[in-house]
């Protein structure tokens, strides 16, 4: 099983430490997500800094975005690294498209996403080989490259392209035309077991494909600690993103697979009247625990190895700020790679 770590959260600067601690420690992959920052910026100066682990985005907004230009930027970014390039894509949701990325009328995610892979694997596929581009869909298109825009050919394969997807449509998507699929933090094993696995498998069947050639990152929400003290404050935690994207309807039906659905509607009308504090006190404990994996450090990889079976690479952290954190992460990162 590879193990990925997270960079780019603080400021830019802070991104060489980061990938130097990431690579020390042992990460076989570190990526940066799409919140607060902009992504590309932080994706290729860690490219740039890092010397052999794996470096992508997890996630990055793909519609605000031709698929045009992140075909060109990961393009470069694989060249320059050896081979080392993952993009990790997301839609985010229509009120965050239409309201603050101003990316286009929402219509079809799903279907949009497929073909903004597609384009991408066109282009690559003309700066590879030369042929002419031929790529008409129902959102993008691609059938102009002249040679001075043609970045030519690499040594190495394409990228990596996962999807993160929660819904069935976007999953079977995955399937079809993806390398790997990003599991939301926003998930349960039920769901997992239930819902995703299966839609995956049925995106890979409709495409003739072999599901054992896509990958499934796994990770999440995790409450870890020393003692059963630490893990409850650590549950506590968690129920604020809990009650965020619980809130969101696109991600009800994972309520509504443990029958919470009631829940779900709620915290969305709380987030409408903006009662955010009231929102994280109406998540209960043990909803909390359907969605945390909860260990100790020392549990972790026996727990990991049963809970998410499924899984060919998980994401997680620890405290390592002291010689003893960093020797515990270290290790625990070599005891899950060993699954």
């Amino acid at each position: 099983m590879k193990v990925s770590g997270r960079f780019g959260a603080g400021p830019l600067s802070d991104v060489p430490a980061e990938v130097a601690r990431a690579e020390r420690l042992g990460y076989d992959a570190i990526t940066t997500s799409e919140t607060k920052y902009e992504a590309t910026t932080r994706w290729t100066l860690a490219a740039h800094v890092s010397t052999r682990a794996e470096i992508g985005t997890s996630i990055i907004i793909a519609f605000p975005r031709s698929p045009f230009v992140m075909a060109q930027m990961a393009w470069e970014l694989q060249k320059s690294t050896g081979g080392r390039v993952m993009i990790g894509l997301g839609t985010q949701v229509k009120g965050h498209n239409e309201r603050r990325f101003s990316s286009g009328t929402w219509d079809a995610p799903a279907t949009r996403m497929e073909e903004y892979i597609q384009m991408m694997r066109a282009v690559w596929d003309t700066f590879q080989t030369g042929a002419k581009p031929e790529f008409e869909g129902r959102f993008y298109n691609f059938t102009l490259c002249p040679p001075a825009f043609n970045m030519g050919p690499i040594d190495v394969p394409p990228p990596k392209i996962f999807i993160s997807a929660v819904g069935p449509a976007m999953t079977r998507v995955a399937g079809r035309v993806a390398d790997g699929l990003l599991l939301h933090s926003f998930t349960t094993e039920k769901y997992v077991r239930d819902v995703t696995l299966p839609e995956l498998a049925r995106g890979a069947e409709q495409a003739g494909r072999n599901l054992a050639d896509i990958e499934v990152s796994g990770g999440g929400m995790m409450a870890l600690g020393e003692t059963e003290e630490e893990i409850e404050e650590k549950l506590l935690e968690l129920r604020e993103p809990i009650s965020f994207y619980g809130s969101t309807r696109t991600y009800l039906n994972v309520f509504d697979t443990h029958g919470l659905g009631e829940l779900g509607l709620m915290l969305h009308d709380m987030s409408v009247r903006g009662e955010w504090d009231r929102m994280i006190e109406s998540v209960p404990l043990d909803v909390v625990r359907e969605f945390a994996v909860t260990s100790t450090y020392d549990d972790l990889p026996d727990v990991l190895a049963k809970r998410m079976d499924y899984a060919t690479r998980v994401s997680f952290d620890a405290p390592s700020d002291t010689p003893e954190g960093e020797a515990r992460l270290t290790d625990l990162i070599k005891r899950v790679q060993d699954i």
